[in-house]
């Protein structure tokens, strides 16, 4: 969990499903997702990023730092991030979030179709956004960049010398490209595309699948073998293109 000092104005808390929010789920627990809450302390305004398994807990959290929500923040499509079926479960999420509250929900304009299906919330329910689009929260500004390569329209948010990279970035490894959606070729160039941000962010993954739950970009650029290929050849190769 993270979260930033008290006399910061950015609110910023990372929480690991099966332990911070559905306590005890053994879905949640096997798949090691974080949620993201970002918001602005001096207006309340909170966003949270990919809230599945329960959402409500995460409604909860914020709320109980004196937050309010006011949108949600979807990096794709896949269950485990917004909820809907998976490995034969049903995965509570964004349906259950707004039947709670009515907040925007921010998808990427490649995207929306998928998270439509998939959560069944009606495509004019949710808010498309293209690469480079910013979302105001209160005070604090957030940069949607398009990612594609795990799914068609995955995103990632820059704001404040932190990039929430969802599953384009792990800090060991990156997203799989074998579901319906992925893209070897695509994947490669987002990739490079995020190594290139100026500012040496902090890198906070969709997934805790390494032993810190956050790192530097650089260090991410010197250990993750994603970066050990030079051109799209060897990366292809790499991935058994």
């Amino acid at each position: 969990m993270v979260r930033a000092e008290d006399d910061d104005r950015l609110y910023f808390r990372q929480l690991l499903a099966g332990r911070d929010f559905a306590a005890g789920d053994p879905i949640a627990q096997q798949m090691r997702n974080f949620s993201y809450l970002i918001g602005d302390r001096e207006t309340g305004d909170c966003v949270v990023v990919d809230p599945a398994y329960a959402a409500n807990d995460l409604v909860d959290a914020l709320e109980a730092d004196g937050m309010h929500l006011s949108g949600v923040l979807a990096t794709h499509h896949h269950p485990d991030h917004v909820g809907g079926s998976m490995m034969g479960f049903e995965l509570k999420g964004l349906a259950e979030l707004l039947e709670r509250v009515s907040v925007p929900v921010h998808v990427n304009s490649h995207e929306a179709d998928w998270v439509s299906r998939v959560t069944g919330i009606p495509l004019s329910d949710l808010t498309s956004h293209d690469h480079g689009d910013k979302l105001g929260v209160g005070g604090v500004e957030i940069e949607l960049l398009h990612t594609p390569g795990h799914t068609p329209g995955s995103q990632c948010f820059l704001l404040d010398g932190r990039l929430v990279a969802g599953d384009t970035l792990f800090l060991e490894g990156c997203g799989r490209t074998d579901f319906p959606g992925g893209n070897v070729d695509d994947m490669f160039r987002s990739l490079q595309a995020l190594a290139s941000l100026p500012g040496n962010p902090t890198v906070y993954p969709g997934h805790w699948y390494s032993a810190e739950p956050s790192a530097a970009l650089d260090d991410v650029r010197r250990t993750n073998y994603v970066y050990r290929a030079n051109d799209l050849d060897q990366w292809r190769m790499a991935m058994g293109g």
